[in-house]
């Protein structure tokens, strides 16, 4: 069976209502926009979404939280998005907040088979709140435990038609070890090729971790704050 889609909508007909799905992206670096407007044009409701952050107002998952359908965050970052706030201050959104390393590492241990790993980041905190904590070496460790998803949404610069994925610098982030933490992974790619067509060596996530492929198109790939030097011409 061919794991490639003709349309970002195509890919994710099966997601349904009350899914958990993880969204690769740092800040708007790397984020499958085509999936993303994808899930919002089918009103899929009541998502969780496991992601380093939450978008925008306007672009990114901000979009989803502007039409009420993610139900939960599980995130590190979210200062960016006024109406992420305005929801969580409400009620409307239940939040889970990670320290980035530990979200990295909890993905990282869902698509290892990791039952749960001992870390000594949040110990003293909210974030160690009912959680086991353990003395090692003389020092305080909380346990922590793997993230996993329904599906995966992820962004790569290629791939082929295989699912064998090449993310392009800083847009690799949390996408390649999200792609191995899902039952499904389904990745939007710049260029989609044929097999052969991509050096073995240079292959960052095997296609054995993804189940479907869309090629993806009109990338905004906006930057939240530009920053240029008051000489810059």
């Amino acid at each position: 069976m061919s794991k490639v889609f003709p349309s970002a909508l195509e890919a994710i007909h099966d997601i349904p209502d009350g899914a958990t799905l993880m969204a690769g992206g740092f800040g708007l670096c790397g984020i499958p926009e085509n999936l993303i407007a994808a899930v919002r044009e089918k009103g899929i409701r009541g998502l969780t979404f496991i992601s380093n952050n939450a978008g925008v107002d306007d672009f990114g998952l901000g979009l989803l939280l502007q039409t009420r359908q993610v139900r939960k965050m599980v995130s590190s970052y979210v200062g960016e998005n006024r109406e992420f706030e305005r929801q969580f201050l409400s009620g409307e959104l239940e939040v889970e907040l990670v320290p980035q390393g530990t979200l990295a590492e909890r993905i990282r241990a869902g698509g290892a088979g990791i039952g749960a790993f001992f870390t000594p980041t949040g110990v003293g905190t909210l974030v160690a709140e009912g959680k086991e904590t353990r003395v090692i070496d003389g020092r305080e460790y909380v346990l922590e435990t793997p993230l996993k998803a329904d599906f995966a949404l992820v962004k790569a610069w290629r791939g082929d038609s295989t699912g064998n994925l090449v993310f392009r610098r800083t847009a690799r982030n949390f996408n390649p070890m999200m792609a191995t933490a899902a039952r499904i992974a389904i990745a939007e790619v710049e260029e989609l090729v044929e097999p052969g067509e991509i050096d073995p060596d240079q292959v960052h996530t095997p296609g054995i971790f993804v189940q479907r492929i869309v090629l993806g198109r009109g990338y905004e790939k906006r930057i939240e704050q530009r920053t240029v030097s008051r000489n810059a011409r």
